[in-house]
């Protein structure tokens, strides 16, 4: 069976692995994929930091350098209105050539490849000159604080080292062979409060009315052209998602306001050098001010080698298409991998992706799965 890319989509999208609850089982079904064909597995469990206990999965076959990882998530996000979908998200089904369900797109069909992927690798007879590995976790879509970031540190500890990895996050925009990426830019969301002094609307002189200076400050943030862009990234942008004092009067001069935001950036800048900048536009307006930046990620990039030729040149000979090497789109967990190796994402279409009735194509579950083993063989000989 774990030659079949589509039956083993489907039994992982079995398990309604959706983040935030433990594991149904989704790990448990892969886990039964892998062993067969020689895979060591590790479960690791993780929890702690204000988040809740979330099962990982490193497995691997072989034991000699180099070791060629393949990297992904089972957790899903819920599926959102149940009734509005054409079928139980669960319970996935094949209708004209589609595969509907969750976690058709992100990521559990792309793990279904990459199964099939290596049993075919090993059904024709070949032995990598190195070693296998499978980098699974069950937190990505939500806080990505229990999983591939502890992973990581579990397997330094442990002595293992990866050599190249490949993630199987949706890459393309509308069809399979255009894109994979290289790199992924950097997000940081801020929460900016300026305080003032409440007061009666009629007596303007005995108040401090915080959201004028609130207007100066987004006005600046929003009008600061960050850069241009890079060889291989788009300009970094600020977007204003909320701005409240939370008055529902129309006679009361607010003691404070709030307003959230957030940078999505290119290597030209940092978290730190943003902050940099968020402070001295508020400083230029007003020192009664407070701004909080949270976690966030930063920018990585992979830049255009080896791994990503080979990649590319894998999906060129499946599809026919050569792919652009993109670092567009949101987060992913390479941001973590990035530090331990090179890393290219390299997935399925990314156009139903988190959306009612999630789909992709069988036709596309199985290429993905003739471009994974294809980089198999081109990454050992």
């Amino acid at each position: 069976m774990t030659t079949d890319a589509l039956q083993n989509a489907i039994e992982l999208m079995r398990h309604a692995s959706v983040s935030g609850v433990k594991d149904p089982g989704a790990l448990d079904a892969l886990q039964g994929m892998l062993e067969p064909l020689g895979f060591i597995c590790h479960r690791v469990v993780f929890d702690g930091d204000g988040s809740y206990p979330v099962d990982n999965l490193y497995a691997k076959l072989g034991n000699e350098q180099p070791n060629l990882c393949f990297a992904g998530h089972t957790d899903v996000v819920p599926v959102g209105d149940a009734a509005a979908w054409s079928i139980d998200p669960f319970v996935p089904q094949v209708q004209d050539g589609m595969l509907i369900g969750r976690g058709a797109v992100d990521m559990k069909a792309a793990i279904g490849s990459f199964v099939a992927a290596v049993s075919g690798y090993l059904e024709d007879g070949n032995k990598p000159k190195g070693s296998i590995s499978f980098l699974i976790t069950g937190d990505e879509e939500a806080d990505s604080i229990n999983g591939t970031v502890k992973m990581l540190g579990w397997l330094k500890e442990k002595g293992e080292v990866i050599d190249a990895c490949i993630v199987g996050e949706p890459t393309n925009p509308t069809e399979l062979g255009e894109m994979i990426k290289i790199g992924r830019r950097g997000s940081v969301s801020f929460d900016l409060t300026v305080k003032g002094t409440q007061g009666h609307v009629a007596y303007p002189k005995l108040a401090e009315n915080p959201i004028t200076p609130m207007v100066d400050i987004l006005h600046r943030m929003t009008q600061d052209a960050l850069d241009e862009g890079t060889e291989f990234f788009q300009p970094t942008n600020l977007e204003i998602l909320s701005v409240d004092a939370g008055n529902a009067a129309y006679n009361v001069i607010p003691a404070s306001v709030s307003a959230k935001g957030n940078i999505r950036f290119n290597s030209l800048h940092t978290k730190q050098s943003l902050g940099q900048r968020l402070n001295e536009h508020c400083r230029a307006v007003t020192e009664n001010y407070t701004l909080e930046l949270h976690p966030g990620s930063e920018c990585f990039l992979t830049p255009p080698g080896e791994l990503s030729t080979l990649v590319a040149n894998s999906v060129e000979v499946v599809t026919g298409k050569m792919p652009e090497l993109s670092t567009t789109g949101g987060t992913s967990d390479a941001r973590f991998i990035k530090d331990i190796c090179a890393v290219v994402e390299c997935g399925l279409i990314n156009k139903t992706a988190h959306k009612v009735d999630e789909q992709v194509s069988v036709e596309a579950i199985e290429q993905l799965a003739e471009i994974y083993k294809k980089i198999l063989e081109s990454y050992f000989s």
